[in-house]
């Protein structure tokens, strides 16, 4: 009969180097307590056995039942050590990613603010720009009047390159821009 590779002799005695007896009658679950802890021994054993394999899958399985539990003991102590490390950076990327948003918010309420400057200062400009009603438009001077040094003769507006265009006594009240009494009131030089 072979049982894992090994056959046993007449005895109850296995040929393949080990010396444990195996047991010629089965155990079932209602038998004798003795039984029961066979059951229970190996079942413990074939765990212990899957532990030491999933803990070090590269090496053959270890059979110390101590040096299994060793070896599990450091990997969960290293595991937990692990998994706090990733909690700590997960909490940091947390607060890192908050920080962000509020920045992110801020630059978004700068962005809107400065457009609407920049538009209220595009409208300032165009207002600058444009010429307004009550003002004439600007009169274009001939050649003459700009290579003029003095008044030219007969025009009571001298050109006045400061300000092109632009003549001052519209800003003045009309009383005072009134030149019918000129001649009375400031008799000529001669």
């Amino acid at each position: 009969v072979e049982i894992d590779g090994s056959f046993e002799d007449s005895d109850g005695l296995k040929e393949s180097g080990s010396k444990k007896r195996v047991r010629s009658e089965s155990c079932n679950v209602s038998s004798s307590k003795a039984c029961r802890e066979k059951l229970r021994r190996d079942r413990l054993n074939e765990k212990f056995m899957e532990l030491s394999s999933i803990l070090e899958p590269e090496r053959p399985p270890k059979t110390d039942k101590a040096a299994i539990l060793v070896d599990a003991v450091r990997m969960v102590t290293q595991l937990r050590g692990e998994a706090q490390k990733l909690k700590d950076s997960i909490s940091s990327l947390h607060d890192r990613i908050k920080e962000l948003k509020a920045e992110k918010n801020e630059l978004r309420d700068e962005k809107q603010r400065l457009k609407a400057e920049k538009e209220k200062l595009e409208q300032q400009l165009k207002a600058m720009n444009s010429q307004p009603s009550f003002m004439p438009p600007a009169p274009a001077f001939p050649a003459a009047f700009a290579t003029a040094q003095g008044q030219v003769p007969g025009n009571k507006l001298a050109p006045f390159f400061g300000y092109p265009g632009v003549a001052m006594w519209q800003f003045m009240p009309p009383a005072s821009v009134d030149t019918s009494e000129d001649h009375v009131l400031r008799p000529p030089v001669a």
